[in-house]
């Protein structure tokens, strides 16, 4: 299931959507993405899920790794403190007792660790777009992003 501002994870049919989006398994993420083979593994299913049919995909590495080749690439961004902003609201909103501070130390972290790993560091491809929703809505980052859409298909 999916719709604007809401999403499911599941694993073996279970809805696991709470327990990955804790701080306990962010303060994890980047440290078991340096693992190469936890790497390999994950590129081989995001090509199986992508298999016959467009996608849409996120992630750190999926347009210099995992789809080096996509119609379009969107090298998301806004600066640290803003994610860790909107990381604070979400995980406030749903309940959690969380501390900003940690979540702009563990955002910082995750950064540098990322693109500072050897095996598929996060990095600009120069075929990338650059989008900084810092200062961007939700409405507006679609409305860019339609557009960006729109110029492939006519171009």
């Amino acid at each position: 299931n999916s719709q604007l501002g809401f999403a499911e994870m599941y694993l073996n049919n279970v809805n696991v959507e709470n327990e990955i989006r804790t701080m306990e398994v962010s303060n994890l993420v980047s440290k078991v993405s340096t693992i190469p083979e936890v790497r390999h593994q994950l590129v081989k299913q995001q090509h199986q899920i992508a298999e016959g049919k467009g996608v849409v995909m996120d992630g750190r590495d999926i347009g210099s790794v995992v789809f080096p080749n996509a119609d379009l690439k969107l090298f998301m961004t806004a600066s640290a403190d803003k994610r860790a902003t909107r990381r604070y609201k979400e995980l406030n909103d749903r309940g959690d007792k969380v501390n900003f501070e940690e979540i702009l130390f563990n955002v910082q972290e995750r950064d540098r660790i990322d693109s500072t790993r050897e095996d598929s560091p996060l990095i600009l491809t120069n075929d990338a777009v650059e989008f900084d929703n810092s200062n961007m809505g939700i409405d507006e980052q679609f409305d860019r992003i339609c557009a960006l859409v729109d110029n492939l298909i006519i171009s």
